[in-house]
């Protein structure tokens, strides 16, 4: 029996032999040079050794005590004597051959190469198998269908059992309840539209691949033509259409009333202003007046990177948060910037996502209902926080932009609040008064003129 190669596999076999020689050479040079220095070393050993024993040597027999002691004596000293055999011996253990060399691109092209042999003469095997059934005629041609639809339902069977280790295992893992008012509402939007696309994926991957066994090509069995059918049609366009309407309307009056809040509530809640930036965040709390500053870019400086504008005294008393730290059960609406490109203002424990755009102000007002040491207690550990994230991809030193968030009851807010810094440092004042200095007098000459 030949075994005949296809042209095209010759020359695919041919280009894989010259990139594996072309890699293979390097290779070889350097296990020969690394060979060549272990040989070189292996070589000098026994010669350093020998001028080691001829320095120690005795100069006559009368002195052999004498050289006794100097050998001793120099041993302990660690002069020549004692130190060029170790020396040679360690570079001979340096020297040794790293059988991590081999490893190299003509490593895992042989590797595939093997492979695809082994994959090869497997599938010989089975061209013989089946040759041998035809030459005997017991061949069926239709017992790999079989075969295939048993593989689909044990598919099947494995597929349903990730289903429910995911949702029993990393599902307990990754969700815990809000800890905000309208999680609530959130949360039970998710858990509703998980119920119903569960349900259909299972429901569907039931009926396909029980259906490859049911109705798998057999002998002496005919498919039935069934070509159109109005009622399936309408059934599987009217189903999904409502249902999907209702989770849309669903979503939108679920949105809606957490966004849609009355004036008289925006303006009682806590005020907290955060600035997003590559690759941080800024948050600014109003002083005592209850209200921020105004801000432009222009004034931007090395010391006034926020941007604000303290001709406005609004702004002398705003206050600098280190970490965003709000009081429980107390509404508060926060004002999302961005300085430079969008990022995205995420809390995941509060349900909370939204945009933040260079340009324009975006708002999410909530109220927490668990602090950070009862969620600590609830989650059994110590160092659990809350934390905002950026949600956007924006940028390498992405990872970076979270802040810490802690809930805390109203009188260790007020006491935190108390400690902070104020935007409107000794400096930026400073900087403040010799800019309204040098405006006054621009005036005053622009009125002489």
């Amino acid at each position: 029996m030949k075994f005949k190669l296809h042209n095209r596999f010759k020359s695919l076999f041919g280009g894989l032999l010259a990139i594996n020689l072309l890699f293979a050479a390097p290779a070889m040079a350097s296990i020969q040079e690394q060979a060549a220095d272990t040989a070189q070393v292996e070589q000098a050993a026994p010669a350093a050794t020998a001028d080691s024993a001829a320095a120690v040597a005795p100069a006559d027999s009368a002195a052999t005590t004498t050289a006794a002691t100097d050998s001793a004596t120099v041993s302990e000293s660690g002069n020549t004597g004692s130190t060029v055999t170790p020396a040679a011996t360690t570079t001979k253990e340096e020297k040794k051959i790293d059988p991590q060399v081999y490893k190299n691109l003509t490593y895992y092209i042989l590797l595939f190469l093997v492979l695809c042999t082994v994959v090869a003469v497997i599938g010989k095997v089975q061209s013989i198998y089946v040759l041998t059934k035809k030459v005997n005629g017991k061949y069926n041609p239709l017992a790999n269908n079989t075969l295939q639809a048993i593989l689909l339902f044990v598919f099947l069977v494995g597929f349903l059992g990730f289903v429910w280790y995911g949702y029993a295992v990393w599902g307990s893992w990754s969700w815990r309840p809000a800890a905000t008012e309208h999680g609530k509402d959130i949360d039970r939007m998710f858990i509703i539209t998980t119920v119903i696309i569960t349900v259909v994926l299972v429901l569907v991957h039931i009926a396909l691949l029980t259906f490859t066994y049911i109705y798998r090509m057999r002998a002496k069995r005919k498919a039935y033509f069934y070509p159109h059918n109005d009622a399936i049609e309408r059934l599987w366009t009217i189903v999904p259409a409502v249902v999907l309407t209702i989770l849309v309307l669903f979503g939108f009056f679920t949105w809606r009333s957490i966004t849609n809040i009355p004036e008289e509530l925006k303006k009682s809640a806590l005020q907290v202003e955060v600035l997003g930036e590559q690759f941080m965040w800024t948050v600014r709390y109003p002083g005592t007046d209850g209200e921020f500053g105004k801000r432009n870019y222009k004034l931007t400086t090395p010391l006034n990177s926020y941007g604000i504008d303290y001709n406005d005294k609004n702004a002398w008393d705003d206050v600098k948060g280190d970490e965003i730290v709000i009081p429980v059960n107390k509404p508060v609406r926060f004002h999302i910037l961005s300085k430079d490109i969008i990022h995205s203002f995420y809390i995941p424990d509060f349900r909370v996502q939204i945009n933040a755009v260079p340009g324009m102000t975006n708002y999410f007002q909530f109220t927490p209902t668990i602090t950070t040491d009862e969620m600590r207690d609830k989650m059994n550990d110590p160092q659990y926080n809350f934390v905002m994230l950026c949600a956007k991809i924006c940028g390498e030193s992405h990872y970076n932009m979270q802040k810490n968030v802690r809930v805390v009851t109203e009188a260790e807010y007020k006491e935190w609040l108390s400690k902070q810094a104020k935007f409107f440092t000794e400096d930026l004042q400073k900087e403040f008064a010799q800019n309204e200095g040098t405006e006054k007098n621009d005036r005053i000459a622009a009125s002489i003129n």
